[in-house]
């Protein structure tokens, strides 16, 4: 049962992660991307990758 858990946790960080890189990408084919934007996107799919990797 806990293996359920553990198996939709890591399904759900790693669609959080999927949609981080689609909302990136998006920025970085803007005409003037946001850098800020851009930066605070890199780190929160770090730290969801550091999190995937730890599950």
């Amino acid at each position: 049962m806990a293996s359920i858990a553990v198996s939709s946790h890591l399904h759900a960080l790693q669609s959080k992660h999927a949609g981080l890189e689609a909302r990136l990408r998006e920025e970085m084919a803007r005409p003037v991307p946001d850098t800020a934007m851009i930066q605070s996107l890199k780190k929160q799919k770090l730290r969801l990758k550091e999190e995937i990797a730890a599950s």
